[in-house]
């Protein structure tokens, strides 16, 4: 497989994809990036957004939504991209269509998979660590499974001194854990996880692993084994 998932699409101060656009390239150079906009609500909106993020890495890039036969789309795509917005939403609107299956079989088979926040939670085995409220009631979480471990995209560390009483992400977390036993890879903004055949690299920030039981373990970009 080729993976390429990305805690946040935009960096503040920045340009959409700037942070991740060098390890991008070599995915979707010279190819036709079929966009899966479906975690927000305008998807010609959005479409014409990732096609003027994605223009600088040489790439053409085609919303899922303009196909008439949206699984005979992903079944011909050179490499498609999720992107981010709302992540129940997002799976919903995948099964709704009979999508998820096709989406699976072609990544599978090598065809690189890029995503960023909900895209990021699609490629996990579920969708229980997303961040996002749940909008609509999909059918149930069971997401691409991808991976063998769930992602926490845009985690946050607790701020020095805060008074805040509510729940921190680390106790959401924890939470999760009292009820499943698959690690938790919290991916700080910034940061992006890359997935080429049996490595798996983390970049552009630090994150934190969560596993059932033990504590939290901060990992550094490099080389990960999760």
């Amino acid at each position: 497989m080729e993976l390429l998932l990305l805690s946040n699409s935009t960096n503040f101060g920045s340009t959409p994809w700037a942070h991740a656009r060098e390890i991008a390239r070599p995915l979707v150079e010279g190819r036709t990036v079929v966009f899966v906009p479906y975690a927000l609500a305008d998807h010609d909106a959005y479409t014409a957004s990732i096609a003027e993020a994605f223009a600088p890495m040489g790439a053409d890039v085609v919303g899922l939504h303009t196909h008439d036969d949206r699984a005979a789309a992903l079944a011909s795509a050179e490499a498609v991209y999720v992107g981010g917005g709302n992540t129940w939403r997002l799976l919903k609107t995948l099964q709704d269509g009979g999508l998820l299956a096709p989406l699976r079989e072609r990544v599978l088979a090598g065809m690189p998979y890029l995503g960023a926040s909900a895209g990021t939670n699609l490629a996990c085995p579920t969708i229980r660590t997303t961040n996002d409220m749940p909008i609509v009631e999909p059918a149930g979480f069971a997401a691409l499974g991808l991976i063998g471990f769930q992602i926490n995209p845009h985690y946050q560390d607790p701020p020095a001194g805060s008074r805040h009483m509510g729940e921190t992400r680390e106790t959401r977390i924890r939470e999760f854990h009292e009820e499943n036993d698959i690690p938790v890879l919290g991916i700080r903004e910034g940061g992006w996880l890359r997935v080429s055949g049996d490595s798996t690299e983390l970049g552009g920030a630090t994150a934190r692993l969560f596993r059932a039981g033990e504590d939290p373990v901060e990992l550094s970009p490099g080389p990960v084994r999760i």
